[in-house]
């Protein structure tokens, strides 16, 4: 019986991630259809995630993995034909811009569920930034409830949501796409039960989450006994923020603490702690035990706290809407922990956050358009390998393309490309970041809403190898921009960023020079920055 449960484990992966693909081609959001800002999963009747789409990010998964377990709790009893949504950062994944939707599975009964989520463009409010004050100021709030019924969706709730939202007709279109993604998993689901003939998935689950759970486990029992703290310091919005950490390896599983991170923020990047639960259990997985998949079983070792009230378990309503530029910072900060028990074995710090910034445009005849872009610094230098130029470590998002970005709205992108010399210098050199300059089109004004860290706290390397560039936001002329927050560009200037370069790793006297001169070749270093760091010109 053991190989059939393989077999409908493999298949149920499958499953979830063609769950997650027919999410991408119908969704309205450039952000789900071009960066894959989606998560995608199915669940046991008790709400126990067993199986995870590999397209989408940790941070919507790990959160996910929580959620059904509340709308169970908060739904009572369900039946078929029913959808459910949500977009509470305390019950979803951590900001009211990212819809949770879940729909039971019935065979005879409840047999389980799938779930989605995806982030979308613009909820209401103020818009998609840090400027909040609290979360009621951040857009529209969705408590858990149903979507639809077998006779349809709600078109009370339909029509509540246009009201409150800048760009209904796509807000709409990603909801129907995240019920029918559902819908797509949950056939497949029905056909293979048909095929193996199981009345539920009683027997599967146990299997699936008692072998992850067990092969973790034997993971975590190989490391050694130890206890180590982290630490970092990053931008913050008006002053500094610091993530401290504490880990401790023990039999059976691994305790992290990051008692003594700062207070709340007043501004919108506090993080739920469903959230940093997300990023820690991830940083710690990839570490540990990156080959398990991932479910409720290999999850459940990682033992994850945070003092309520600090800046990493935000309690409503503090302002959330940015918590993925201090979320993504928490991988970092627990490797700085965690290559104190795994000498040589974790990578320099990378760019980290998202260098994400949102556009609000109004034109002609009080046209209006929303356009939101994923972007990305570099990732840290790996002990052996240099770091990724311009990849999304930790959040794994796409980079969106700039005809996907100038087709979204009337905006031109001048300029994107790497940004030689970016990435900190070393025996494994850090992933570069890149430069961007972006600007309205002719007769429609523009307000930036920014969303970028590493400014005044640029990425560290790792056992002698230097710290990954800055990042750099300024108008044309040359005014610098504030990293976070909603900022009006005058008419005729463009926004130019430099996006921040990874950590290098090893001292820089030990890279070999076949690796400066293909750099050089290459146009990732200038030769008088290998001049000025490795002591000679190639």
């Amino acid at each position: 019986m053991s190989i059939a449960h393989q077999v409908m484990w493999t298949r149920l992966i499958s499953i979830v991630e063609e769950q997650a693909q027919a999410l991408i081609r119908t969704a309205f959001s450039p952000s789900v259809r071009e960066a894959g800002d989606l998560s995608a999963g199915v669940y046991d009747a008790q709400g126990s995630m067993l199986a995870q789409a590999v397209t989408g990010t940790p941070g919507h998964v790990n959160a996910m993995a929580d959620a059904v377990a509340h709308f169970i709790r908060e739904i009572g009893e369900m039946a078929e034909g029913d959808v459910y949504l949500t977009n509470d950062p305390w019950m979803g994944t951590g900001h009211l811009h990212d819809i949770t939707v879940v729909t039971p599975v019935f065979r005879g009964g409840l047999v389980g569920f799938f779930a989605c989520t995806a982030h979308v463009v613009d909820v209401g409010g103020r818009g998609f930034g840090a400027d909040g004050n609290s979360v009621y100021e951040e857009g529209l709030q969705i408590p858990i409830m149903r979507f639809a019924t077998a006779a349809g969706p709600d078109r009370t709730l339909l029509a509540l949501i246009r009201a409150n939202t800048r760009v209904p007709d796509q807000l709409i279109g990603d909801l129907h796409a995240l019920a029918t993604c559902n819908d797509v998993g949950m056939a497949r689901l029905l056909g293979m039960m048909d095929e193996f003939d199981i009345a539920d998935l009683t027997a599967i689950s146990d299997h699936i989450r008692t072998a992850s759970r067990t092969a973790t486990i034997e993971r975590i029992a190989a490391l050694p006994r130890q206890q180590a703290t982290g630490a970092m310091r990053i931008d913050g919005y008006a002053a500094p923020v610091d993530l401290k950490v504490q880990l401790s390896t023990q039999a059976d599983h691994v305790a992290c603490s990051f008692d003594g991170t700062s207070g709340l923020d007043p501004k919108g990047i506090n993080v739920p702690m469903v959230y940093t639960k997300a990023y820690a259990c991830y940083a710690l997985k990839c570490a540990i035990a990156p080959e398990i998949p991932n479910n409720a079983g290999s999850l459940e070792p990682f033992r994850i706290t945070a003092p309520e009230g600090s800046i990493l378990n935000a309690p409503r309503p503090a302002p959330v809407s940015l918590r993925h530029v201090i979320g993504h910072l928490i991988p970092d900060a627990v490797f700085d922990a965690l290559a104190q028990i795994l000498p040589g074995q974790i990578p320099a710090e990378g760019a980290g956050a998202l260098c994400n910034f949102q556009l609000s445009l109004q034109g002609p005849d009080n046209a209006r358009a929303e356009i939101l872009t994923f972007n990305s610094g570099g990732s840290g230098a790996r002990p052996a390998h240099d770091g990724l130029n311009a990849t999304a470590f930790p959040s794994g998002v796409m980079t969106m393309p700039v005809e996907a970005t100038e087709q979204a709205g009337p905006v031109i992108i001048h300029r994107k490309e790497l940004r030689p010399d970016s990435g900190g210098a070393g025996r494994q050199r850090g992933g570069l970041g890149q430069y961007m300059e972006v600007g309205a089109r002719d007769g429609w004004q523009m307000d930036l809403s920014a969303m970028l860290d590493r400014v005044g706290h640029p990425a560290r390397g790792r056992d002698g190898g230097r710290n990954g560039a800055p990042t750099e936001i300024a108008l044309s002329d040359g005014t610098k921009l504030r990293a976070k927050g909603k900022q009006r560009i005058p008419q005729g200037r463009t926004v130019r960023f430099a996006f921040p370069g990874g950590g290098g790793y090893g001292p820089p006297a030990e890279r070999p020079r076949e690796a400066i001169e293909r750099d050089i070749e290459g146009g990732y270093i200038s030769a008088e920055a290998a001049r000025r760091t490795y002591g000679e010109e190639p």
